[in-house]
């Protein structure tokens, strides 16, 4: 008889029933893959971005394929928080999966607009996507500075009913240093790593690829970057960390939570392959058959 092993894990008072997610922009709020996937087998769902008001997002093209993965420049399009509660988290309700909306915003007063509007919805965690453009500084991003970072990270807190994860950007000097400016600011958890800022020209055309000159690079050709900036990041705080960047199976998910993650994100692989999260959640149990690990939290930051 096959022994049954334990994939639950915990994250600021959360049990997820196994560590594999979406990441968010790559899976809707699950509408679009429910035909495909069994919402009710992922630990969560996270949403695509929320805004206070809708959002148009960047002129088209957006999207770039490139050697390994693709680019984006969607732009965080998306139809405003009031439209998100009366229609994806009505959908989400029917399914036993935990459910984290990705809030974005221009300033602090946005993000907080959305995190007061939640507050009273069925939503287990908040994830901040700190990679948006921020108005009020010259559309740097939020999280490309570490003292801005822990202070939207603050403001949030301050406001949030639900445990707050900060998704941070990997177009940094240090990740370690980001890492503990979102713990210090009180952070209940980090996501990392957003896409990386690249580029591609079309040499036919002599244009570029996208409408917006750069893009963010996922999928597999980023992996070992993301590997190497969670078990930095790993190293210097004690807060969960949600590992993502080119999972595309069991076997990348492992990585990650051996560098430290306690969970893991799945995001441009579900274009290419809109089986991958249950693909990946399989081949852990898999993985954990073949070495005999009876809980997956025993490999959590196993490689030091």
């Amino acid at each position: 008889m096959e022994q049954k092993r334990n994939t639950a894990v915990t994250i600021a008072g959360v049990t997820f029933k196994n560590p594999v997610m979406t990441a968010s922009g790559t899976f809707g709020s699950g509408m679009e893959y429910g035909e495909f996937v069994d919402l009710n087998k992922l630990g969560a769902v996270v949403t695509k971005g929320v805004a206070n008001v809708p959002w148009p997002g960047n002129p088209t093209p957006r999207v770039a394929e490139t050697y390994g993965g693709m680019l984006n420049a969607i732009g965080l399009q998306n139809p405003g928080v009031d439209v998100f509660i009366k229609r994806d988290l009505e959908y989400l309700k029917q399914f036993d999966t935990k459910v984290i909306v990705n809030v974005c915003g221009k300033s602090v007063e946005d993000y907080v607009e959305v995190v007061e509007r939640l507050g009273d919805e069925a939503v287990d965690m908040l994830e901040i996507n700190v990679s948006c453009p921020n108005v009020k500084e010259g559309a740097i991003a939020f999280g490309q500075k570490a003292d801005a970072l822990f202070h939207i990270t603050k403001e949030i807190k301050k406001k949030a009913k639900q445990p707050v994860i900060m998704k941070l950007s990997p177009n940094v000097t240090s990740i370690a240093e980001m890492a503990k400016a979102a713990e210090a600011a009180g952070a209940d958890a980090i996501s990392l790593i957003n896409t990386i800022t690249g580029m591609k020209i079309d040499i036919h055309r002599k244009q570029f690829a996208l409408a917006n000159r750069t893009g963010g690079l996922s999928g597999p050709a980023i992996k070992p970057v993301a590997v190497r900036m969670v078990y930095e990041a790993s190293q210097a705080v004690n807060i969960p960390i949600i590992g993502m960047g080119g999972i595309a199976n069991g076997e990348d998910a492992m990585e990650f939570m051996m560098a430290g993650a306690t969970a893991v994100s799945v995001g441009a692989m579900n274009f290419v392959n809109p089986y991958a999260t249950e693909e990946t959640i399989q081949g852990i149990q898999d993985y954990m058959n073949q070495y005999n690990v009876n809980d997956i939290n025993e490999l959590i930051g196993c490689v030091k």
